[in-house]
């Protein structure tokens, strides 16, 4: 019992570290014979043309996947989509929010799967676009958690690779005016690594949650969704756990359509539950002194500058070299 409390509670790095052998994490990532993939969407009164568009997509996709469908709605109502294959319908009991309704779903896989897809139902995407993601997960073991790229249905890129946000990160993007607009959009740019231009794999700690694939191994190791974020920032707060002790990649060898909505610029009540949310997200990790956050965003920035330099042949820089090092073996 002491194992499967383990499982379901979050894991925050308290001190020094070492991360899982490369050896067991390939054990534990190959546990299971034949490979089983699962994935989780969470349902809140969401368009059946909507849901039927996603799980579409996943039927036809190359790879067998097995789909729990969490429904957070007032009323259940999805009841008919039970009767497609490899579907699992669960009517939640009480909307516990988003990150709740998945780990409901990731319970149920963490001693079966391999992977496991979170799935906004918002999502679509081409036949092999889930194979690509489990491929590249299978051939880089270190990876815990990856995120392909995210585009608008007209094919516009969504910036959805973060630095872990400060406060003044998070403020200036949705409350700045006047002079401190032209400081927002130079902070934004920073914040989402556009200077990265998204087109190749990279090293990222704070992935979208619309769309995350992960090793259950890892999941394993850091724990699942911590349930105190309704909604808002616990992807936040899932892909730095994640980063400290795996990967988190950004693959953009795959590509996923997001209907992206921006719910908390179009409703007052999303925006208090988005405003609620932060404060419990700094109130856990630190509104001004988080060490671990300045590290992190310190090395994801030097990383940036250095495969720029390296696309251009001009690294000059020991630290610079040894994080292009690191970073080598993922590929393009």
């Amino acid at each position: 019992m002491a194992r499967s409390r383990l499982l379901i509670e979050e894991r925050t790095p308290k001190g020094p570290f070492t991360a899982m052998p490369k050896s067991d994490l390939e054990q534990n990532s190959r546990a299971t014979s034949p490979l089983k993939i699962t994935a989780s969407v969470v349902l809140y009164n969401t368009p059946e043309t909507q849901l039927s568009r996603l799980l579409d997509c996943i039927s036809n996709s190359s790879i067998a996947i097995e789909t729990f469908l969490v429904d957070n709605s007032p009323q259940p109502r999805f009841h008919s989509f039970m009767r497609r294959p490899r579907v699992v319908y669960i009517p939640a009991e009480s909307n516990r929010g988003y990150g709740a309704g998945h780990n409901l779903a990731m319970r149920q896989v963490l001693d079966k799967a391999a992977f496991h897809f979170v799935l906004n139902p918002d999502i679509y995407f081409t036949r092999e676009e889930l194979e690509k993601m489990v491929w590249f997960m299978e051939e880089n073991l270190s990876v815990g958690h990856l995120m392909p790229k995210i585009v608008y249905p007209d094919g516009g890129l969504q910036h959805l690779c973060k630095l872990i946000p400060t406060p003044a990160d998070l403020f200036l993007r949705r409350f700045a005016f006047g002079p401190l607009k032209k400081v927002a959009r130079h902070r934004t740019e920073r914040y989402e690594l556009r200077q990265t231009n998204y087109d190749k794999v990279m090293d990222v700690p704070s992935l979208s949650g619309c769309f995350m694939l992960f090793r259950i191994a890892a999941l394993h190791s850091i724990g699942l969704f911590d349930e105190r974020f309704f909604m808002y920032l616990e992807d936040v707060d899932i892909s730095r756990r994640m980063h400290t002790y795996f990967r988190t990649v950004f693959y953009p060898g795959a590509i996923v359509s997001h209907d992206h909505a921006r719910e908390s610029y179009k409703s007052r009540e999303a925006l208090w539950v988005h405003m609620r949310n932060s404060i419990r997200y700094f109130n856990k990790w630190g509104w001004i002194h988080d060490p671990l956050r300045s590290r992190i965003n310190r090395e994801t920035l030097l990383r940036v500058q250095c495969n720029q330099e390296r696309d251009k042949g001009t690294t000059k820089s020991a630290l610079t070299d040894h994080l292009c090092e690191s970073q080598s073996h993922l590929g393009n």
